[in-house]
């Protein structure tokens, strides 16, 4: 089953650009690539995953542009004569394009039975033997092999050329999914909704997210493991996570009163509602939701009342950095010169005495020494001394 996806040329294209100006805009030669002037084949996934998008935007199918997507695709052969299909689509942000992709990789799954998901082409890439989808900036690509191709290589070297011309954007992936528990991993499986209206696209949770009310003002990735499924919805503001939270609050109280079917677990972090369905237990399913963080961040819009406490503080903890980088330095060279210097006299030390060792004294008492500590022996007067005469 042919799946969709999306890309865009390297020139400046604006949300509002038409689909045939996004079609003109690409480029008729690409590295070893001919684009073909004929009209690309009629099947396409690209409609049926930008469906999927609008139906959790509560838009219709046939209203794509106002999801704020423009698509269009194109045809291209290789030198050796293979063909390629092209599939591209321009959303209106970042995290809407990388909505569509993640759509895109669980279309995949249903097709292939083995994919892989990396960052080797744009900011993130699907992978399969015929077909590689990718994001970068606000755009989507599929490249795919003609029915009955398998060239890998060629695939991800067209991919490769498209995804140089296209503008990176903010260059990641949404700050969400990185919250995911084990995210690395659980990006590979995840679903992600940029700005959603609706929630009905998600496989889990249907009866207790019916419950919530975004307004289009949330994010949502959902991902799935061995020890469940995680739902991670973060709300922009607290207003709305309160109301949210209390309306979910109620919901799950009245599923258990009917019996139904119940998250495993459900805790409000911060502006984030954290789901986790199909748990093994409820342990697992609370250690699931301990390894979700929520990181606040605070912004002013205007000039920040507190800029003087800030620049205090700062400077204090400057200082107080300095001050102790100083006292480990002089305690490192201290004992260094203690080291260094008990290493050189203690090397002296036995030096001078294996000299002593080797120097035979003089003595006149039969090779004994005599201390005159008595007083007793008479000094030598060198005066009264012979001279040797030449």
């Amino acid at each position: 089953m042919s799946i969709l996806i999306l890309l865009m040329s390297g020139y400046s294209i604006l949300a509002e650009t038409t689909a045939e100006e996004l079609s003109k805009s690409l480029p008729q030669r690409i590295g070893s690539f001919q684009k073909v002037d004929s009209a690309p084949p009629a099947e396409s996934i690209a409609k049926d995953a930008i469906y999927r998008l609008a139906l959790a935007k509560r838009i219709a199918n046939d209203q794509p542009t106002a999801t704020g997507f423009v698509g269009t695709d194109a045809e291209y052969i290789s030198q050796n004569g293979a063909k390629y299909l092209v599939e591209f689509v321009q959303a209106s942000t970042d995290a809407n394009a990388y909505s569509l992709l993640t759509m895109v990789a669980n279309l995949m799954r249903q097709s292939s039975a083995t994919i892989e998901i990396s960052s080797n082409v744009g900011t993130a890439s699907i992978l399969s033997s015929d077909q590689i989808a990718f994001f970068k900036g606000r755009t989507v690509v599929r490249v795919s092999a003609e029915a009955g191709e398998t060239a890998p290589g060629q695939v991800v070297e067209l991919a490769n050329l498209l995804a140089n011309q296209i503008d990176t954007g903010d260059g990641d992936i949404p700050a969400l999914v990185r919250h995911l528990p084990d995210w690395q991993n659980g990006q590979k499986r995840s679903l992600f909704l940029s700005s959603f209206q609706s929630l009905e696209i998600l496989p889990k949770g249907g009866a207790v997210l019916s419950a919530i009310s975004s307004e289009g003002n949330a994010d949502a990735v959902l991902t799935s493991s061995d020890s469940g499924s995680v739902l991670i919805i973060e709300f922009n503001t607290p207003q709305l996570a309160t109301e949210n939270d209390q309306r979910i609050i109620n919901r799950i109280q009245e599923l258990w009163n009917q019996g139904q079917p119940a998250p495993s677990a459900y805790r409000r972090i911060g502006n984030y509602s954290v789901f986790v369905f199909d748990a093994p237990d409820e342990q697992t399913a609370k250690q699931l939701i301990d390894q979700v963080k929520y990181e606040q961040v605070v912004q002013w819009l205007g000039e920040n009342p507190y800029v003087f406490k800030e620049a205090q503080k700062q400077y204090v903890e400057t200082t107080l950095g300095v001050l102790i980088a100083v006292v480990k330095a002089s305690g490192v060279a201290l004992v260094a010169c203690l080291g260094i210097g008990g290493l050189f006299g203690g090397l002296l030390f036995s030096w001078r005495r294996a000299q002593q060792k080797n120097i035979e004294a003089f003595s006149d008492a039969g090779g004994m020494l005599r201390l005159n500590l008595d007083e007793i022996t008479p000094q030598t007067d060198a005066a009264r001394l012979i001279r040797e005469r030449n």
